[in-house]
C-alpha cells in the first residue's frame, strides 16, 4: 500500500512513482508534465473550461456506461473517488484495490488516493494534483486529472509512422484528410472550426454516411452538427461538444478537440484491422470464385464440343448410297457446308478450350491451388481423341461421295444405253414373230415358195446380225446388276423378255426353214438380182443402223485426252463414208437393173423385193439420217472438247495458286523453332509472335481465292489434277494447324508473362532460365527429356544432396560442368522434382512447367496459415467464426460462399452456429477436401 500524506497536502508524483508501471513510463510522465502544467493559482478561460467540461464528461460517460452508470457534474461526481476508481477499472481492464464505502472525508480522500496511485503506477507524473482538491471539488484540478487520464489511456498509445501521442494523432488526421478540399489540419483548435475535418474523417472510412460534396465551408454549424450526429448514431461516439461552443470561440480548446478526435481514431482503428483481414479473405475467395467460374466454363465448352463431335461422327460414317445423282450431289453439298460453315467455328472452340485450360492451370499454380482435373471424359486428351476420330471419319467421306457420284453417272449412262438398244431391238422384233408363224407357203406358187425361201434366208442373216445387239443388251443388264442399279428389277424384267423373245424367234425361224425346205423341190427360178440386192442391202442396212446408233450414243469423259480420242475415232468413221456411199449406189444400181430387165422382158413384178423388206427408199432415208447425224456429232464433240479445255484451265489455275499457298504454309509451320530461338523480353517475343500472327491472318485472302477456285473445280465435277500434289484438304488442314500452333505459342508466352509478373521474376532471371533451357534443348523441340532437365537444373546452381551420383549426359560440355561444380542430383529427389514438372509422366518437361518450378523455388505466395490468421482476426481470436460475423465483415456473395462451404466447428468451446474456418482454409489450398 502507498503511504498517503496528511490531509490538505497535495500529492506530487514524480518519475520514481512509475517504478511499478510499464517500462519507459518516466518519459510519458515528462511528456504529460510538459503538455499540461496545471498551476494552482491560474484560472481556465471560461470558454475553454466549458468545452472541457462537456468533452471530458462525455468521454467519461462513454466508458462508464459500460459499467451501467454515468456522471452529471464532473467536479462533484468524482469527489468520493468511487466513480473515479470505476472509470479507471473500465478503461484499463484491471482491478483496483477495494474502495472504502464510508461517507466521511477521510474515506473519500483514501479512495481518490487509490485512484491517483493507480494512475502513477502507469508511468504518469502528476504535477500539483492532490486528493484533497478533488474531494473539495476543485474544477481546475479535476479537469487536469481527467485530461491526464485521457492522455495516458486514449492518446499515449497512438502511433503513426514512428510518431506517437499528440504528434501521431495529428499525423493520422493529416493523412486521412489529405485528399479532401478545404481541409488542412495543422493543429487541434483552429483547423477544426469549420467542421469539414470531422466530416472528412468520417467520409474517408464510411463514405456512405456523409455526402461530403454537399458541405459548405461557410456553414460551420451545419457541418459540425452533421459530423457529431452521424458519429453518435452510426459510430457509437457520444456527442462531446456543441457546434456553437466551437464556432463562437476564437480558438477552440485544444484538449477538448484532441479528446474528441481520439475517439474517432479508436473507432476507426478497429475497423481498419477488420477491413485488412476481410480484404485478404476477399482476395483469396475472389481467386477461388474466378477459378471455379473458369472450371465451369471449361466443363460446359468441353461438353458442347464433345456432344457436337458425337453427333457429327455418325453422320460422316453413314455410307449408305443414294439412288440418284441429285441425292448424292445434295449430300456432297451438305458436306461442303459442313467444311465451310459448321467445322471452322468448332476448330476455334477447340483451340480456345485448350487456351482456357492452360490459362486456368497457370492461374491455379500462381494462386497456390491444386491443378484442375476436368470431369471424366472431358480431358483435353479426350477431346483430341474425339477430334482425331472425327477427322478420320471425315477423311474418307468426301472420297466416298465422289466415287458414288461417278458410279451413279456410270449407272445412268449404262441405263440409258440399255434403254436405247432395247428400244431399237424391240422395234426390230416387232411383227417378226407373227411373220415367222405365217403359213403363206401352203398356197404359194413355186416361184412364191422360192421367194419365201430366199426371204427367209435373208431374215436369218438379219437375225444373226442382231445377235450381237442382244448380247450387248444382256451384258449391260448384267453390269447394271453388278453395280447395284436401283431400278435393276425393271431392267432385268425387260432383258428377260427380250431374251425369251429372242429364243422364241430362233425356234420359229428353225421351224419355218424346215417347212420351206419341204417344198424347195418346187422352187426353180430365183431372181438373182433381187437376191443379190437383199444380201447386200441387209448388211448395209445394219451398218447404217449401227452408225446411227453410234452417232446418237451418249458419251462421258473427264480429260482432254479422252475427248480427243473420241474425236479421232469420229474422224476415222467419217473417212469411211465415201466407201459407204459407193456401196449404197451399187446396191441401188442392182435394184434399177432388175427393174430394167423386167421392163425390157415385159415381166410384171409384184412391186417389192420378195427377199427383203429393205427398200431403196429405206436405204436412202437412213443414209440421209446418217448424213444429218454426222454434223450433230461433230458439234457435240466440239462442245465437250471446249468443256474439257475449260476444265484443264481450271486445273492449271488451281495448281498455280496451290503450289504457292502450300509451300508458304509449310514454311510458316516453322513457328515452333522460331519461338524457341526468339531473343529479347517476353513482351518483345509476344509482340513478335502477334506480328507473325497478323502476317498469317493477312495471307487469308490467298486461301479464300484458292477456295473459290476449288469451288469452280468441284462444280465442274473435276476429280483429279496432275499439275499439283496439293489438295484443298491438305491446304485446309495445314492452315488450321498453323493457326492453332501460333495461338498456342502466343498463349504460352502470355502465361510466361503472367507467371513472371505474379511471381516477381526479373527479366534477367527469365532470360537466364530461357538461355539455359534452350542450351539443353538440343533438338529444338520445345521440351526437355529427364537427363536434359537434370543438366539444366545443375547449370542454374540447383543442388540436391543424395547418397549417390547419377549418370552423366553424352555432351562433353555437360560432363565438364558436372565435374567443375561438384553438384549431384539423387534419384529420389530428382523423381520428386519430375513429379512436379511432369505430373502426367510424359517424359518431357515444357518451358512453362520449367518456369513454374523455378518460380516456386525463388518466390513466395499466400498460404493456408495466412488465410487462417486472417479469419482469426475477423473472429476476434476465437477458434471458430459465426455466419453473422462473416456477413458483417465480407461482401455478401463471398460471405455466403464461405457459409455454404464451412463445416460446423466441433471444438470444446463450440457454440450454436459456430463454423470451422481452419479446415475451410486448408481446403482452399488443396490440403483437404472443400
Amino acid at each position: 500500500m502507498v503511504d498517503y500524506h496528511a490531509a490538505n497536502q497535495s500529492y506530487q508524483y514524480g518519475p520514481t512513482s512509475a517504478g511499478n508501471g510499464a517500462g519507459g513510463g518516466g518519459s510519458m510522465g515528462d511528456y504529460m508534465a510538459q503538455e499540461d502544467d496545471w498551476d494552482r493559482d491560474l484560472l481556465l478561460d471560461p470558454a475553454w473550461e466549458k468545452q472541457q467540461r462537456k468533452t471530458f464528461t462525455a468521454w467519461c460517460n462513454s466508458h462508464l456506461r459500460k459499467a451501467g452508470t454515468q456522471i452529471e457534474n464532473i467536479d462533484e461526481d468524482f469527489r468520493d473517488g468511487l466513480k473515479l476508481m470505476l472509470l479507471l477499472e473500465v478503461i484499463s481492464g484491471e482491478r483496483l484495490p477495494k474502495p472504502e464505502r464510508g461517507k466521511m472525508r477521510v474515506h473519500k480522500i483514501n479512495n481518490v488516493n487509490k485512484a491517483l496511485d493507480f494512475i502513477a503506477s502507469k508511468g504518469v507524473k502528476l504535477v500539483s494534483i492532490g486528493a484533497e482538491e478533488i474531494v473539495d471539488g476543485n474544477a481546475k484540478m479535476t479537469l487536469g486529472m481527467i485530461w491526464t487520464i485521457i492522455l495516458r489511456f486514449a492518446i499515449q498509445d497512438i502511433s503513426v509512422e514512428e510518431t506517437s501521442a499528440k504528434e501521431g494523432l495529428l499525423l493520422w488526421c493529416q493523412r486521412k484528410t489529405a485528399p479532401y478540399k478545404n481541409v488542412n489540419v495543422q493543429n487541434f483548435h483552429i483547423s477544426w472550426k469549420d467542421g469539414l475535418a470531422f466530416n472528412a474523417l468520417i467520409h474517408r472510412h464510411r463514405p456512405e454516411l456523409i455526402e461530403y460534396d454537399k458541405l459548405r465551408k461557410d456553414d460551420p454549424v451545419t457541418n459540425l452538427n452533421n459530423a457529431f450526429e452521424v458519429a453518435e448514431k452510426y459510430l457509437d461516439i457520444p456527442k462531446m461538444l456543441d457546434a456553437e461552443d466551437i464556432v463562437n470561440t476564437a480558438r477552440p480548446d485544444e484538449k477538448a478537440i484532441m479528446t474528441y478526435v481520439s475517439s474517432f481514431y479508436h473507432a476507426f482503428s478497429g475497423a481498419q484491422k477488420a477491413e485488412t483481414a476481410a480484404n485478404r479473405i476477399c482476395k483469396v475467395l475472389a481467386v477461388n470464385q474466378e477459378n471455379e467460374h473458369l472450371m465451369e466454363d471449361y466443363e460446359k465448352l468441353a461438353s458442347d464440343l464433345l456432344e457436337w463431335i458425337r453427333r457429327t461422327i455418325p453422320w460422316l460414317e453413314d455410307r449408305v448410297p443414294q439412288k440418284t445423282i441429285q441425292e448424292m450431289q445434295q449430300k456432297l453439298e451438305d458436306f461442303r457446308d459442313y467444311r465451310r460453315v459448321h467445322k471452322p467455328p468448332k476448330v476455334q472452340e477447340k483451340c480456345q478450350l485448350e487456351i482456357n485450360f492452360n490459362t486456368l492451370q497457370t492461374k491455379l499454380r500462381l494462386s497456390n491451388r491444386p491443378a484442375f482435373m476436368p470431369s471424366e471424359g472431358k480431358m483435353v486428351s479426350d477431346i483430341n481423341n474425339g477430334w482425331q476420330h472425327l477427322e478420320q471419319a471425315e477423311k474418307g467421306y468426301e472420297e466416298w461421295l465422289l466415287n458414288e457420284i461417278r458410279r451413279l453417272e456410270r449407272l445412268d449412262h449404262l441405263a440409258e444405253k440399255f434403254r436405247q438398244k432395247a428400244s431399237i431391238h424391240e422395234a426390230w422384233t416387232d411383227g417378226k414373230e407373227a411373220m415367222l408363224k405365217h403359213r403363206d407357203y401352203e398356197t404359194a406358187t413355186l416361184s412364191d415358195i422360192k421367194a419365201l425361201i430366199r426371204k427367209h434366208e435373208a431374215f436369218e442373216s438379219d437375225l444373226a446380225a442382231h445377235q450381237d445387239r442382244v448380247e450387248q443388251i444382256a451384258a449391260i443388264a448384267q453390269e447394271l446388276n453388278e453395280l447395284d442399279y436401283y431400278d435393276s428389277h425393271n431392267v432385268n424384267t425387260r432383258c428377260q423378255k427380250i431374251c425369251d423373245q429372242w429364243d422364241a424367234l430362233g425356234s420359229l425361224t428353225h421351224g419355218r426353214r424346215e417347212a420351206l425346205e419341204k417344198t424347195e423341190k418346187q422352187l426353180e427360178a430365183i431372181d438373182q438380182l433381187h437376191l443379190e440386192y437383199a444380201k447386200r442391202a441387209a448388211p448395209f442396212n445394219n451398218w447404217m443402223e449401227s452408225a446411227m446408233e453410234d452417232l446418237q450414243d451418249m458419251f462421258i469423259v473427264h480429260t482432254i485426252e479422252e475427248i480427243e480420242g473420241l474425236i479421232s475415232a469420229h474422224d476415222q468413221f467419217k473417212s469411211t463414208l465415201p466407201d459407204a456411199d459407193r456401196e449404197r449406189e451399187a446396191i441401188l444400181a442392182i435394184h434399177k437393173e432388175a427393174q430394167r430387165i423386167a421392163e425390157s422382158n415385159h415381166i410384171k413384178l409384184s412391186g417389192s423385193n420378195p427377199y427383203t423388206t429393205v427398200t431403196p427408199q429405206i436405204i436412202n432415208s437412213k443414209w440421209e439420217k446418217v448424213q444429218q447425224l454426222v454434223p450433230k456429232r461433230d458439234h457435240a464433240l466440239l462442245e465437250e472438247q471446249s468443256k474439257q479445255q475449260s476444265n484443264e484451265h481450271l486445273r492449271r489455275q488451281f495448281a498455280s495458286q496451290a503450289n504457292v499457298v502450300g509451300p508458304w504454309i509449310q514454311t510458316k509451320m516453322e513457328i515452333g523453332r522460331i519461338s524457341i530461338e526468339m531473343n529479347g523480353t517476353l513482351e518483345d517475343q509476344l509482340s513478335h509472335l502477334k506480328q507473325y500472327e497478323r502476317s498469317i491472318v493477312d495471307y487469308k485472302p490467298n486461301l479464300d481465292l484458292l477456295e473459290q477456285q476449288h469451288q469452280l473445280i468441284q462444280e465442274a465435277l473435276i476429280f483429279d489434277n496432275k499439275h499439283t500434289n496439293y489438295t484443298m484438304e491438305h491446304i485446309r488442314v495445314g492452315w488450321e494447324q498453323l493457326l492453332t500452333t501460333i495461338a498456342r505459342t502466343i498463349n504460352e508466352v502470355e502465361n510466361q508473362i503472367l507467371t513472371r509478373d505474379a511471381k516477381g521474376i526479373s527479366q534477367e532471371q527469365m532470360q537466364e532460365f530461357r538461355a539455359s533451357f534452350n542450351h539443353f534443348d538440343k533438338d529444338h523441340g520445345g521440351a526437355l527429356g529427364p537427363e536434359e532437365f537434370k543438366a539444366c537444373l545443375i547449370s542454374l546452381g540447383y543442388d540436391v544432396e543424395n547418397d549417390r551420383q547419377t549418370g552423366s549426359m553424352d555432351s562433353d560440355d555437360f560432363r565438364a560442368l558436372l565435374i567443375s561444380t561438384g553438384y549431384s542430383l539423387g534419384d529420389a529427389e530428382f523423381n520428386r522434382i519430375m513429379s512436379l514438372v511432369d505430373p502426367n509422366h510424359s517424359g518431357l518437361v515444357t518451358f512453362q512447367a520449367f518456369i513454374d518450378f523455378m518460380s516456386r523455388e525463388t518466390t513466395d505466395t499466400d498460404t493456408a496459415d495466412q488465410v487462417i490468421a486472417s479469419f482469426k482476426v475477423l473472429a476476434g481470436d476465437k477458434n471458430f467464426i459465426t455466419a453473422e460475423e462473416l456477413r458483417r465483415e465480407l461482401p455478401p456473395d463471398q460471405a455466403e460462399y464461405c457459409i455454404a462451404r464451412m463445416a460446423p466447428y466441433q471444438g470444446p468451446d463450440a457454440v450454436p452456429g459456430a463454423l470451422d474456418y481452419k479446415s475451410f482454409s486448408t481446403a482452399l489450398y488443396g490440403e483437404s477436401d472443400l
